[in-house]
This record gives C-alpha cells, sequence and structure tokens, in this order.
C-alpha cells in the first residue's frame, strides 16, 4: 500500500509540473512569440515606409513609419 501512494504521489508532483511548465510557456513565451510575428510580418509589408495594420485579433495596431515598427510597446527596427 505504501508503494501505490508513493507513485500516486510522484504522478501528482509530475502533472503539477507539466501544468506548471504550460501555464509559464502560455502566459509570458507566448505573448512574446506573438508580438515577434506580427511586427515581422508589419515590418516585411512596410519596409520605410508609414503603414498601419491591425493584429490577428484586429484589437491593436501595429504604426510603421521609417523603418521602425511599434506593436504594444514593442518596437522593431526593419532592416
Amino acid at each position: 500500500m505504501k508503494e501505490a501512494t508513493g507513485e500516486l504521489n510522484m504522478t501528482v508532483i509530475t502533472v503539477v509540473a507539466i501544468a506548471a511548465l504550460v501555464a509559464f510557456f502560455y502566459l509570458v513565451i507566448w505573448p512574446a512569440i506573438q508580438t515577434g510575428m506580427a511586427l515581422q510580418s508589419a515590418c516585411s509589408s512596410a519596409g520605410n515606409s508609414t503603414m498601419t495594420f491591425k493584429d490577428s485579433d484586429n484589437k491593436d495596431t501595429i504604426k510603421c513609419s521609417g523603418g521602425i515598427c511599434e506593436y504594444n510597446g514593442t518596437t522593431k527596427e526593419c532592416k
């Protein structure tokens, strides 16, 4: 019985650790990836011209002017 309880505890710890990693990825890393992709796409389309784009959710705008694009407080220099 003690052995089965120990295995259950390790299973619970493993599931909690995996859930924590998934939550970290979803809440911290994924938004940074989305911002980078949106800025890269806007830079590819705008170049050095002045343009305004909507993000994929049509909630926020990406403003590009003079080779610099800005989105949600993050800027990217278009090369």
